[in-house]
């Protein structure tokens, strides 16, 4: 038998931020990236936040972001978006699904939780 590489690849790693515990779960799928960046031990908010096709300028792609679960709050999409656009320019534009329960969402902590992000790629 060979080793095969694995269907779907995964990296996780626990930090942390701010004096808080965070672990950040990165997933690859084939047609999505999954990511779990917890506070609280739980999925939290799961938010979807696509490439705009609707983007005239390709230099700077446009992300539109939508919660699935959980609060609808404007610093909800504000994280989502500073937390995972990178993620889907750096994987071909593919979406990602991005699960959220943080107790400390200042910009010094985002700053923080998405190098352990970058620590964490699978794409």
């Amino acid at each position: 038998m060979s080793s095969a590489e694995p269907i779907i690849r995964s990296r996780q790693t626990t930090k942390e931020v701010n004096g808080i515990s965070t672990q950040v779960v990165c997933t690859e799928f084939s047609n999505y990236i999954f990511i779990v960046i917890t506070q609280y031990g739980k999925i939290g908010t799961l938010i979807s936040i696509t490439p705009d096709s609707r983007s005239n300028d390709i230099s700077t792609p446009t992300f539109s972001t939508k919660v699935l679960l959980g609060k609808e709050e404007a610093l909800t999409h504000v994280c989502a978006k500073n937390l995972a656009t990178f993620v889907s320019q750096e994987a071909s534009n593919r979406p990602v699904l991005l699960g959220l329960a943080l107790k400390d969402s200042s910009i010094d902590a985002i700053k923080q939780i998405k190098e352990i992000v970058k620590s964490c790629q699978v794409w």
